[in-house]
């Protein structure tokens, strides 16, 4: 079967250990970037079909990665957030705008 997708670490070892074969490669810089953008839209996708805290564990993983990968301090986007709250306020009160 062809995946070409971005996996978790242990994936292929987990694979071979039931025995099976595995094809795989390490992305460079643009492909792994490429591929963890695609990897956010598939976690998000699979959290809206099932609405599971397994998959929202995934996308938290992903962004994870992400930050990782783009030197993003958590620290800061945690500011940031609060920031946007605190001027704009949340979703708490669970506002519909229907027209401006």
């Amino acid at each position: 079967m062809q995946y070409n997708k971005l996996v978790r670490d242990k994936i292929p070892e987990r694979i071979r250990s039931k025995g099976e074969a595995v094809s795989i490669h390490i992305a460079d810089d643009q492909e792994y970037w490429e591929k963890l953008k695609e990897k956010l839209s598939e976690e998000i996708i699979e959290f809206i079909d099932s609405e599971t805290v397994e998959e929202l564990a995934d996308i938290l993983e992903v962004i994870d990665a992400i930050c990782d990968y783009k030197n993003f301090n958590i620290s800061e986007i945690k500011e940031i957030k609060d920031k946007k709250t605190a001027e704009r306020g949340a979703f708490k009160q669970r506002i519909i705008l229907e027209e401006a």
